[in-house]
């Protein structure tokens, strides 16, 4: 290697070195630059927990309606609000409108009683209420008859007016 070509190869080093210390100088600036933000203070209410009253319905007992909220505290701005609900229809209601149950099928006929029983476990309970792990219901057995075989007779119903339009 002569020696020019080793100068040349020297000078690209030190101009990449010089370039290497000028970017690492260039982001400690940057960083020092930058302001550290100052967290947000966490305001700490003296309010307490919101307490919701059960759902009323507007009209009948399941569908759209009202409960009111209330909360304590010295420096509360709101202590009262109200908040529109919905209980939907299908819920059993004699267990409380905001309980959800996941029922079992029904049990077989119990022929002392005349009733069948199946259990339900909590499913969900709405805005905190107080519902019961686990309920029974129980049903009348109702009737037991045979069931009629009805494609038959609803055939010989079709085909027999068929037969009277013909005639006509």
């Amino acid at each position: 290697m002569s020696s020019q070509q080793y100068q040349q190869q020297r000078r690209k080093f030190a101009a990449a070195f010089l370039a290497f210390i000028f970017i690492l100088a260039a982001v400690d600036i940057a960083e020092a630059g930058k302001k550290e933000k100052p967290e947000k203070k966490v305001k700490k209410s003296d309010c307490g927990e919101w307490q919701w009253s059960v759902c009323v319905p507007t009209s009948g007992d399941c569908g759209l309606g009202t409960r009111e909220g209330t909360r304590t505290g010295a420096e509360c701005k709101q202590t009262m609000k109200t908040q529109r609900c919905k209980i939907p229809c299908n819920w059993k209601k004699q267990f409380g409108a905001e309980c959800k149950y996941q029922f079992q099928a029904w049990g077989e006929c119990d022929l002392n009683t005349a009733l069948k029983t199946r259990t339900g476990s909590l499913k969900r309970a709405l805005h905190n209420a107080d519902c019961q792990k686990t309920v029974t219901i129980s049903k009348p057995c109702g009737k037991l008859t045979k069931p009629k075989p009805q494609a038959e007779s609803k055939k010989k119903k079709k085909e027999g007016k068929k037969q009277e339009k013909m005639l006509d």
